[in-house]
């Protein structure tokens, strides 16, 4: 069952929030975010990026990056920009975005919950990108930035934190893109055990994002333990930070899809081609198809929008990772058809968060792509079945809004 622990979180002062957050780390450059950082000396990003403080030349994983990181967090920390909690301590982080709410519990999750898979993955890790936050962790002593859990909704757990919502927020902003970030503090030692308990009758918690956020975390964990061989579990190291949403209310964008060429076919050919394996009709509508249901999609072709729907036999309907829309399209038009054999790195092959609307489909392939297609979403039981099923998700299979900022939590490991 789940371990969920309280912790004395390092937090910006309460004038400082809405400077201090920022956007993770893994959705900009390094040039956005010096862009992003000019005029605030506050911005979080001078820790989880600290490559913008030095000079361009230096390696983005060079040695003196974590060490400017490890500098910048704690100058924020004895310069009151970062204030530590005196006590242990659940926190509640709410977003609102577009009118659609998600509300979560702060707290530490367990390092053996995640090695014996009560917390479940459904991605692969790239060993070059868990180095470098495997150093960031290391150096700055902390876990900087927050990964992104969900469980299945338990009435319990809302009702606690529906009552410590109503009270006055300690933090409240919002942030440049129109999301608000709202967070209280959960002072009550007796809800606090309460929430820990209900969490340990949580079965399985799931990674809705941050697998390299978490596998890092896991990592310094286990390089501590063998430093300190006679380590209690109680340490710090042993947890790391983690914000935990019921499934009720994440929302999963779409992810859709752009090809530079037809590889090699005519329209005609492809059109074909694309026949035998989805029903295939002009989109009569206005503006761009969206996709209302599972196993359909908008393909964008020559200034026109057609409406494709997967053949019977196309997929296994017992599979969970088979039956997605992303593993449909892969296997049946951009595999067999394009000759996209691997998107995560064909180059000809792009992708498009569903946070920028299907106009930017049209304008990619009005600016040299040949053709774009646009998804169904795949869903939160998509995500814990194929994670139950001990499966991984294909690549670009998920895109989550709102990202999580960082800075407004931190957790020290000692």
């Amino acid at each position: 069952m789940a371990v969920v622990r309280p912790f004395k979180a390092v937090r910006p002062a309460k004038d400082l929030a809405d400077k201090v957050a920022a956007l993770p780390y893994d959705v900009m450059n390094s040039d956005e975010a010096r862009e992003m950082v000019k005029g605030n000396p506050y911005s979080f990003l001078h820790v989880d990026k600290a490559e913008i403080d030095l000079d361009k030349s230096i390696e983005l994983y060079d040695k003196k990056v974590y060490e400017k990181a490890r500098e910048n967090l704690y100058k924020m920390i004895d310069d009151n920009i970062l204030i530590e909690d005196d006590k242990p301590r659940l926190y509640i982080y709410r977003q609102i975005m577009d009118g659609r709410t998600q509300t979560g519990i702060v707290a530490c999750t367990s390092i053996d919950d995640y090695m014996n898979n009560i917390i479940k993955k459904h991605e692969h890790t790239r060993a070059d990108k868990e180095q470098d936050r495997i150093n960031h962790v290391d150096y700055c002593n902390a876990n900087t930035g927050p990964i992104f859990l969900t469980y299945k909704a338990q009435k319990e757990i809302d009702d606690i934190i529906l009552k410590w919502v109503e009270n006055e927020p300690v933090c409240n902003f919002i942030s440049e893109d129109g999301i608000s970030h709202i967070v209280w503090i959960i002072e009550c030692d007796k809800d606090i055990e309460k929430l820990c308990s209900l969490f340990g009758g949580v079965q399985y918690l799931y990674i809705a994002d941050g697998h390299h956020r978490a596998a890092s975390a896991v990592k310094v964990g286990q390089m501590r333990r063998q430093q300190n061989p006679d380590y209690t579990g109680e340490e710090e190291f042993n947890y790391f930070l983690s914000v935990l949403f019921p499934d009720e209310d994440l929302y999963v964008m779409d992810y859709n899809r752009v090809v530079k060429d037809l590889n090699g076919l005519s329209t005609e050919e492809y059109m074909l081609k694309v026949s035998d394996k989805f029903e295939v009709s002009t989109y009569e509508g206005e503006g761009q198809y969206k996709p209302s249901s599972k196993h359909t999609y908008g393909m964008y072709l020559e200034g026109k929008w057609y409406v494709l729907a997967a053949k019977e036999g196309t997929y296994n309907p017992n599979d969970p990772v088979d039956r997605l829309d992303v593993s449909i399209l892969q296997n049946n038009l951009l595999r067999p058809i394009l000759g996209i054999e691997d998107p995560r790195t064909d180059k000809r092959i792009d992708f498009i968060g569903g946070i920028r609307g299907l106009s930017e489909l049209e304008r990619r392939v009005e600016h040299g792509m040949k053709v774009a297609f646009s998804m169904y979403p795949t869903t939160i039981q998509d995500l814990m079945d194929i994670a139950d099923a001990g499966k991984v998700m294909p690549p670009k299979s998920t895109w989550f809004e709102p990202k999580l900022r960082s800075g407004l939590f931190i957790h020290k490991l000692k």
